[in-house]
Formats: C-alpha cells, sequence, structure tokens
C-alpha cells in the first residue's frame, strides 16, 4: 500500500506533466542553493518553474500518462524545469544556464508531448520563442503588403510629375 503523501506526489506530478508544453530533465549534481535558486529566478521570469523531484514517483506518473520513453532518463538526481505556455521555455533557460555556469547537464526532455533526448532539447533551445516566431511571421506577411502600397504612391507620384511637367510646358509655350 503507497503512502498518501507518495499519491498526492504522484498526482501532483501528473498535473504537472499533463499541462506542461515544454519540459526539461536535468542532473543538478555540483549545483549550489544559490546557483539553483538562481535558475528558478530564471525560469520564474519567463513563465516556468524548477524543482527537484524523486526518480521513482516520477516514473510512475509518467507512465500513467503514456510517457513511456521518460524512463531511460531517470537516473541520478533529477530536476526539471516546466513551462505551460512555450515549449521553448525551459531548454533556452536551461541551456543559458549552463553556459553561464557550466554545471547543470541535460538529461532529456518533453515537447508536445514528444520525449526529447539531450540533442533535442538543445536543439529546442535554439529555436526562437513563440513571440519571435509570430512576429516574422507578421513580418512576412506585411513584406508583400508594404511593396504594393509602395508601387500604388510610386504611381501616384509619378501622375502628379508628369502633371507639373505638362503644367511646365503650357507655361513655356506663349498662347497654349
Amino acid at each position: 500500500m503507497a503512502r498518501p503523501e507518495k499519491v498526492e506526489a504522484v498526482q501532483r506530478l501528473k498535473e504537472q506533466l499533463r499541462r506542461a508544453r515544454g519540459l526539461v530533465l536535468t542532473d543538478f549534481r555540483g549545483l549550489s542553493v544559490p546557483e539553483m535558486e538562481a535558475l528558478r529566478l530564471q525560469l520564474r521570469r519567463e513563465g516556468a518553474e524548477y524543482r527537484v523531484v524523486k526518480n521513482t514517483l516520477l516514473g510512475i506518473a509518467a507512465s500513467e500518462l503514456g510517457l513511456e520513453g521518460l524512463q531511460q532518463f531517470l537516473q541520478g538526481p533529477t530536476g526539471i524545469a516546466v513551462a505551460y505556455d512555450d515549449p521553448t521555455v525551459p531548454a533556452r533557460v536551461v541551456h543559458e544556464f549552463i553556459r553561464q555556469y557550466r554545471k547543470l547537464e541535460v538529461k532529456g526532455g518533453v515537447a508536445e508531448g514528444r520525449i526529447l533526448d539531450a540533442a533535442g532539447v538543445r536543439a529546442l533551445a535554439e529555436l526562437p520563442g513563440r513571440d519571435q516566431l509570430l512576429a516574422r511571421v507578421l513580418a512576412g506577411l506585411q513584406g508583400p503588403l508594404y511593396g504594393v502600397v509602395g508601387t500604388l504612391v510610386g504611381l501616384e507620384r509619378k501622375l502628379v510629375y508628369a502633371l507639373d511637367q505638362i503644367r511646365k510646358k503650357r507655361q513655356e509655350v506663349p498662347g497654349a
């Protein structure tokens, strides 16, 4: 019979995994308490969170949700960085933290329900964020519109220039 606090912890993890759009599993050995707090603060600023989990409880929660591929990453101390909006946030923040402190190790992750190895998480970290991608799409849509507007304004400008030239010629010729 499982202890009630462990059952509750598995339920919390299941809910967290169910809601998560992006998740990065890390080995946090070697991190000091201030460094761990710095990581948590960076993630919080981006709308994500970081917590240390027990491998067995995370394994149970993952298997109950059908994330069987996650089991391979559950050796040694495990911390999870979770984002509920942008799946790239945990990967980007964790990789920036690794560049800065050189102490954290990525084990694997999950993005939109897909299991990723450490290389997949690295590739996800290099993707631009959701806001940047939306800005690029918007710029791509606006580009042709600016071209059309420029062409129309150019035609109008040429018409005004031609009319001005006709006016000048008429002024030059007496009796016209």
